[in-house]
């Protein structure tokens, strides 16, 4: 027997999906979350910018108790990578598809968020040094964590400069080192980097080694040791899905979005990282909050959502 149409499938089992699939849910919807289990969430050993948790929670942990809240109150979640997203004009339903199966549903969520770009290290020797904060990807989430500590930053443009002036109010002990060959700075960069007493190093930069208590980057100027790092080597956005269904696209590849969350396509809706904005878990939260009740109120639009 074929499978219901969904009311809303949820792509991305992030911090922005989960708290739309709840919302959802308590709508008496029917919701499916199909997530590939990559959520950057996921990589912090303990954030405490979410609010309710004043010591902190594991990613892990804050994600698995989002999806048992979803699951509470009746959502359905499959452990897929969605690699397919079309849209029926004539009927407007979408059709996903992964590995093992597929759905249909009225209205489709993407909040598949972004992938950060690694500096060169062995991909072991990373995630060890991420579980122990000795790399960081986020100095809005925890550059209070670096206060007083020796910090390097790795990027050799504008946004290297920015991540490394923007730590600079919580350490004077700041490092900018190049990824590659050398730094490529404009002069008004360098004279606030001067200004700011950030030191400057050419590359390339591999992390080489980690303890327990900090990690080593061989450059072209020798070994540094730091107690964290910060890769400042921008991000990759998870943009597939919508281009596949005709959304439109920013720019910088986020997907384009009114204030309600809603993309260029009708049903289709985008939220989090994928879109721009603060790339923040309490961000995503209310996007997911914010896109779970319009997509309610759109479905309303188009049939009785009475019981």
């Amino acid at each position: 027997m074929d499978e219901p149409i969904l009311d809303c499938l949820i792509i991305g089992g992030g911090p922005a999906g989960l708290t739309a699939a709840i919302y959802v849910a308590r709508f008496q919807l029917r919701v499916l979350v199909v997530d590939g289990g990559k959520s950057r969430a996921a990589w912090i050993p303990c954030t405490r910018n979410v609010s309710g948790f004043p010591d902190g929670i594991k990613g892990t942990e804050l994600l698995e108790r989002m999806r048992n809240q979803a699951c509470r109150y009746g959502a359905k979640i499959e452990s897929e990578v969605v690699t397919k997203l079309e849209r029926d004009e004539s009927t407007g339903q979408f059709t996903a598809t992964w590995g093992s199966g597929n759905a249909t549903a009225r209205m489709v969520l993407i909040a598949t968020g972004v992938t950060n770009r690694r500096p060169p290290m062995d991909e072991e020797l990373h995630d060890d040094a991420l579980s122990r904060g000795l790399v960081r990807y986020c100095p809005i989430c925890d550059g209070y964590e670096v206060t007083d500590k020796k910090v390097g930053v790795i990027g050799s443009d504008r946004h290297g400069v920015a991540e490394a002036l923007f730590l600079r109010s919580y350490t004077a002990d700041l490092t900018l080192i190049a990824p590659d060959n050398a730094l490529r700075l404009k002069p008004e960069d360098n004279q606030q980097l001067r200004d700011a007493g950030v030191a400057c190093v050419d590359g390339p930069a591999h992390a080489v080694a980690i303890s327990d208590q900090c990690i080593t980057v061989d450059t072209a100027e020798g070994h540094y040791t730091f107690d964290s790092i910060y890769p400042a080597l921008g991000s990759d956005v998870h943009c597939q899905l919508a281009e596949q269904a005709g959304a439109e696209l920013a720019g910088d590849n986020c997907i384009k979005v009114d204030s309600h969350m809603r993309t260029s396509v009708p049903g289709l809706y985008a939220a989090g990282d994928v879109v721009i904005g603060l790339d923040q878990i309490s961000h995503a939260m209310g996007q997911g909050g914010v896109v779970a009740t319009t997509i309610r109120n759109d479905l309303a639009k188009q049939r009785s959502l009475w019981r």
